[in-house]
């Protein structure tokens, strides 16, 4: 499968970075100022969620209802407060692997493309200082459709010039799996073999594959 791929195609949180823990202090932060807590375990609903979705989801667990306008001014509140914290991310916050990995693909002449539900992916890419080494980058600007749903990963391999079945998607969460499968892809899961079952193999992290 690994060997043979043509194309490959990367979530970002969790897979390349772990800006999760960002996204949890900016949904966190939100909350406090709506007047409720919100868990590391409410957390785990949102992982490989849009931005919308997200927020839909605190909204719920916080019992609060919004209009559409209010909950653009939520999400945007919460956006600020993220791109703040990961206007300091650098290179070395890069998941062990990752980088190698990528320029091992690179190398072996696997065209490469990231599928994130992020809209700061591209920004968070320059950060790291791996931006280049992207042949294409489909995030939250360019789809609608949050995971399940495949269109981001159908994206990517068309931008990539490829067809599904002759790319790998790596994901971290059950929702990437299933959209990886239901675009017509192989996945990798990264991380625990219970939650991603789903995936053709699963491994701790990218540093496996070096």
């Amino acid at each position: 499968m690994l060997n043979t791929m043509k194309g490959a195609i990367f979530d970002l949180d969790g897979v390349i970075v772990d800006t999760a823990k960002y996204h949890y202090l900016a949904w966190q932060a939100l909350a406090k100022r709506l007047g409720f807590d919100f868990t590391e375990e409410d957390n785990e609903r949102l992982k490989g969620v849009s931005r919308m979705e997200s927020l839909r989801i605190l909204l719920e667990i916080g019992g609060i209802e919004a209009g559409e306008v209010e909950r653009l001014e939520m999400a945007e509140m919460k956006n600020r407060e993220y791109v703040s914290s990961i206007s300091k991310l650098d290179p070395s916050e890069i998941l062990p692997g990752a980088r190698e990995y990528l320029e091992l693909l690179r190398g072996r002449g696997v065209k490469i493309a990231l599928g994130s539900a992020s809209q700061n992916a591209a920004f968070i890419l320059s950060r790291l200082g791996i931006a280049r080494l992207f042949d294409a980058v489909i995030d939250g600007t360019k789809v609608s459709q949050a995971k399940p749903d495949p269109e981001v990963f159908l994206a990517a391999s068309e931008a990539l010039g490829l067809r599904p079945s002759e790319c790998v998607v790596f994901e971290d969460a059950a929702a990437g799996v299933q959209a990886g499968k239901a675009a017509g892809c192989k996945v990798v899961g990264i991380g625990s073999p219970d939650i991603l079952h789903q995936a053709d193999r699963v491994i701790a992290g990218l540093y496996e594959l070096i």
